[in-house]
């Protein structure tokens, strides 16, 4: 069975829940009008026929997204709200009984069921990936430099679902039995459309160069529309999310706008109600734990329960980052000593897996990343975000390049990139790229997704030391 039918099984088993869910609840659903039962069957069904439909329309199908995480996760959003948004104006214009039962019951159940099974399913996804299952057969066309590079980026990661099985370049460049990242070269320019048929490429990615030409491009895609192979024409913009993105068609020729990155506005706005709504319900569940902790690191260890550090904030302002004391007290003043004997740290970040200063009850705290939770406070008092660049210390900014500084532009986070990508064992160039990614580029579903991964980060323990 194809990956798309399983999901699509998948999300009607979910929407027929949710429905079932507000169907059985109309009676405790506060202003929720009975109806007769065949009404509300009827209406049940229009609803879970229409939310596929809608599903359908909204492209949240598209193999080109599936598995990708926040653009998939958009779409479901936005083909549900946008679904519910004609239901509730349709009830109102007629007078419809029974429907704020599905308002407050099934949009809610529903849209949590679907981002839920489409999160669980892209983990398996990715897993089948990894094993080259599921994945897109690619073949590169352009110079030798850019074919390695797309090699690089599609082949070194699994969870792409791009696999490059085959290289076709210029005509000079072709030799007998050539490689390219391991990748065979199989041809030049002029029998590309040929060859992708041959070795049942899903489709060909073409990177522009001076062999490369318009007409070029032009007549490849009329020898593979016939077999059924999708072209792709790749751009050299790193580190560039897909939303800043825009193809705009003129006279002859497609503009490519790449929007400047924005660090205000009402996107910001949401981010900062999203924060301080998250550290407060987060403060209230975890409660019971922050005692505990505390009062075990109080019982364990002489010295205060918490400790507070300068770190640097949006814009280089200063501020007081709290978390659980996981060192002995004087720490700080052996930190130079130590850092003189070995670091294990990446760039000017100082770690060492095994520092002496760490106390026993510290090892499983920052294991855990326990020790960071007093930080909830800090996104409550605006200093920090859930989701966000790592703090950085003084010293560390005082070495910071320019490009580094742009990880300033946005609220440091209690997670982030960084911290889903490996923590501590990330090299320090990838911590840095990472970050300032995530400053130019973040979305509300792109930091929900990093807080799902955050909890299989730390329970998996990686790269915390």
């Amino acid at each position: 069975m194809s990956y798309r039918r399983r999901l699509a099984l998948t999300d009607l088993a979910v929407l027929v829940v949710a429905v079932g869910l507000a169907h059985a609840l109309h009676h405790v659903v506060p202003g929720a009008t009975a109806g007769s039962a065949t009404a509300r069957t009827a209406l049940s069904l229009a609803i879970v026929v229409a939310w596929m439909v809608g599903l359908a329309v909204a492209r949240s199908y598209d193999p080109r997204v599936l598995g990708s995480g926040p653009i998939e996760y958009q779409r479901v959003f936005d083909a549900s709200w946008k679904l519910f948004s004609v239901v509730a104006v349709g009830a109102f214009l007629v007078s419809a009984a029974g429907v704020r039962s599905y308002l407050l019951v099934t949009l809610p159940v529903g849209l949590a069921g679907l981002l839920a099974e489409r999160f669980l399913w892209r983990g398996w996804l990715h897993g089948r990936r990894s094993e080259d299952a599921f994945t897109t057969a690619v073949l590169a066309i352009g110079l030798r430099e850019q074919a390695e590079r797309l090699i690089r980026e599609m082949n070194g990661r699994p969870g792409s679902g791009y696999r490059v099985v085959g290289v076709c370049v210029p005509v000079g460049e072709v030799r007998a039995g050539d490689e390219v990242a391991g990748v065979p070269v199989l041809g030049d320019l002029a029998t590309a459309g040929a060859i992708a048929a041959q070795v049942g490429a899903d489709c060909v990615a073409v990177s522009g160069s001076d062999a490369i030409t318009s007409d070029v491009v032009r007549r490849l895609g009329w020898e593979l529309e016939p077999v059924g192979v999708d072209l792709m024409l790749t751009a050299e913009l790193a580190d560039v999310a897909g939303p800043r993105i825009t193809v705009t068609p003129a006279q002859g020729v497609s503009l490519l706008h790449v929007d400047a990155p924005r660090f205000a506005g009402p996107k910001f706005l949401l981010k900062a109600v999203m924060d301080w709504t998250g550290a407060a319900l987060l403060t209230v569940v975890l409660a019971p734990a922050l005692l505990g902790i505390a009062l075990a690191v109080r019982l364990t260890s002489p010295g205060p329960v918490l400790y507070g550090q300068d770190r640097v904030g949006r814009g280089g302002r200063t501020f007081r980052m709290l978390k659980f004391r996981s060192m002995r007290v004087g720490a700080d003043a052996e930190r130079t000593t130590l850092q003189e004997a070995r670091n294990d740290g990446a760039g000017p970040l100082f770690k060492q897996r095994d520092d002496p200063r760490v106390t026993p009850l510290g090892r499983v705290l920052r294991r855990y990343s326990l020790d960071e939770l007093p930080q909830l406070f800090n996104v409550l008092s605006g200093s920090m975000s859930l989701v966000g660049p790592r703090p950085p210390l003084p010293a560390e900014v005082s070495r910071y390049e320019a490009r580094m500084r742009r990880r300033l532009l946005v609220k440091p986070g209690l997670t982030g990139l960084w911290q889903v990508g490996g923590r501590s064992d990330l090299p320090w160039e990838e911590c840095v790229r990472l970050d300032v990614y995530y400053a130019e580029n973040w979305t509300p579903f792109g930091d929900l997704l990093i807080l799902a991964r955050t909890a299989k980060a730390v329970f998996g323990g990686q790269g915390a030391y």
